[in-house]
């Protein structure tokens, strides 16, 4: 691949794991038996199975990473991040309810990367459209990320 994005932001909610931290789960969160995560009424908490393996890959080969969720339960859309032991991959976290141009504008910001070098993934067409204007490559994610919608994105983002 001859061009790079320098950014990989992620959605959190049905992007890297298959619920919405605000409703489907009940914080707070906890390591339970056999090291996995468990929300406050002791059921398993998990994330889509390629996203470790993606974030690290991702993370190894160079490429800054942000989160960018509009999610109320930032508290605990953060300690998921933490308890998945995820916070080491990303160097942008930007977690609050309205618009994802804020938090892109935030990330933008804080990068000093342009729009154009940056991917998005997320599962909701209106954040997709909505970036996409901005010039990010946005990626319409179903059914969470894994190696093969990554490599896909990257590779449309060498072709652009």
């Amino acid at each position: 691949m001859e061009k790079k994005p320098k950014v990989i932001v992620f959605d959190l909610d049905y992007t890297l794991w298959p619920f919405w931290v605000d409703t489907h789960v009940d914080p707070p969160f906890k390591k339970g038996a056999q090291n996995k995560v468990v929300d406050a009424l002791g059921r398993n908490v998990n994330y889509y199975s390629d996203v470790s393996d993606v974030l690290k890959q991702l993370s190894e080969e160079g490429y800054e990473l942000g989160i960018a969720s509009r999610t109320s339960e930032i508290k605990g859309a953060k300690q998921l991040i933490g308890l998945y032991d995820w916070k080491k991959y990303f160097k942008y976290i930007e977690i609050f309810p309205g618009s994802k141009v804020v938090h892109f504008s935030n990330i933008q910001k804080s990068s000093h990367t342009d729009y154009k070098d940056m991917i998005f993934f997320d599962d909701e067409d209106r954040n997709i459209i909505e970036v996409g204007k901005l010039g990010v490559h946005a990626v319409l994610v179903r059914g969470g990320i894994s190696h093969r919608i990554v490599e896909d994105a990257l590779q449309s983002f060498s072709n652009k």
